[in-house]
């Protein structure tokens, strides 16, 4: 998908939930038939791999705006 999609960022496939567990971002129970899925959220993350914004939320609806995001960049550069 990554190449196809011609895009230069790293996808993160995670089918045993090891990465979900380690951020803290387990949702028990809560998706289809009452599997574990993740609960939502975004990271920035600089070329060091240092997570330098996050943003979590209980409602898979509620997102950052893109203002905030890119404010955030801002703040690192």
């Amino acid at each position: 998908m990554q190449r196809k999609a011609s895009l230069t960022f790293t996808f993160l496939s995670d089918p045993n939930l090891d990465v979900i567990r380690r951020y803290g971002l387990l949702h028990a129970a809560a998706g289809p038939d009452g599997h574990d899925i993740s609960r939502p959220a975004e990271f920035l993350v600089d070329r060091s791999g240092t997570v330098r914004w996050e943003n979590f939320t209980e409602d898979v609806r509620v997102r950052p705006r893109a203002e905030e995001m890119l404010a955030a960049v801002r703040d690192i550069q």
